[in-house]
């Protein structure tokens, strides 16, 4: 499970490590990003928004919001009132902080430090919920996607956006060759962190993808579950509504 699967150590918990992490690597996150995946992850964020075009949320918390890529497209794509981007990083978020400054875009996204797993606020306060690659850094995967559903509204949507296992030759061989091998070493070579790149191969191996997490997804509460997959299997768009 990728509860188990740590950046660093097997003796400090996973919480910790995985905020040390991407403090370390903050200030390369969004050229990698941009880099490793050849600017497809923007195109996958933007399909993942575009889930909640029918619901039309205005209150919407975007947990694991990085850097705030997420939370910034919300405000083109949807037309919210509100959007909280909650995460563990404090320096992934100021530089987060920065952008959405540089945009004019505080008054609709406040950005804070939280834990997925212990989130601050009432029950069914927000209309959505988005997680863009994060949930297979939760310590307790069950208990984040539970925790979410706690905050959701009833009849709101939860979008998780994360990596899965393409299958069909030679996608499978191509993409594990990638992310085992070229994806670490560019890491290691630009961000200076020897560990963290060789982590997102790892995690999104142990991770339960496809129908295993839409299991986890039924288990906490959410229903009308599905799994779109994106660019031949390499990531996917899972839905469930509170």
């Amino acid at each position: 499970m990728a509860e188990h699967i740590k950046p660093y150590s097997q003796k400090e918990n996973k919480k910790n490590q995985v905020s040390k992490m991407f403090d370390n690597i903050a200030p390369y996150y969004d050229f990698l990003n941009r880099f490793l995946s050849l600017g497809i992850d923007t195109i996958w964020r933007k399909k993942a928004i575009d889930e909640l075009l029918d619901l039309d949320p205005k209150k919407i918390l975007d947990v694991a919001t990085g850097t705030g890529d997420v939370a910034i497209e919300m405000t083109k794509r949807l037309n919210p009132s509100q959007i909280i981007g909650l995460d563990i990083s404090k320096e992934m978020l100021e530089i987060g902080k920065k952008k959405i400054n540089k945009r004019d875009l505080s008054k609709i996204i406040e950005m804070e430090v939280g834990d997925s797993e212990d989130l601050r606020f009432e029950d069914n306060t927000f209309d959505a919920i988005t997680v863009s690659f994060g949930v297979r850094n939760f310590e307790n995967l069950e208990k984040g996607i539970a925790e979410m559903n706690r905050v959701l509204k009833k009849d709101g949507k939860l979008i998780v956006l994360e990596f899965s296992r393409p299958s069909v030759f030679p996608i499978k061989q191509a993409f594990n060759f990638y992310f085992k091998y070229i994806l670490p070493l560019i890491g290691r070579l630009t961000s200076k962190d020897k560990r963290a790149y060789s982590y997102l191969y790892e995690s999104v191996q142990a991770f339960p993808e496809g129908n295993n997490f839409l299991k986890v997804l039924d288990k906490t509460g959410f229903k009308s579950n599905t799994c779109k997959r994106l660019s031949l299997g390499i990531c996917s768009i899972y839905t469930g509504i509170k």
